[in-house]
């Protein structure tokens, strides 16, 4: 078996959790009781997404998916820092 083949039976054999993730994630997103536990979820689910991406541009040999999953870990930092600036604006005006 060469090298090739052994990584994509890696990355088939690790789909299976990526779904099962994915699904905890989105029913933590919905049901999440507070906003810290919705972002954490969505956090997650958008990490794992980037990871995913760059397992796919190894798996199918396209680059230009690295800087796609670049720029969504990016873009779900900023969602962070934004989040965090509403709930800290909000404790200070003793909500």
């Amino acid at each position: 078996m060469s090298l090739e083949e052994q990584v994509s039976t890696f990355i088939l054999a690790l789909l299976p959790i990526y779904i099962a993730a994915f699904t905890l994630y989105v029913v933590r997103a919905v049901k999440g009781p507070t906003i810290p536990d919705t972002v954490l979820a969505i956090d997650a689910m958008t990490y794992d997404l980037a990871a995913f991406l760059a397992i796919l541009a190894i798996l199918f040999k396209i680059p230009i998916l690295i800087p796609v999953a670049i720029v969504l870990a990016l873009w779900v930092y900023a969602l962070d820092i934004y989040v965090a600036k509403y709930l800290e604006s909000k404790e200070e005006m003793g909500e």
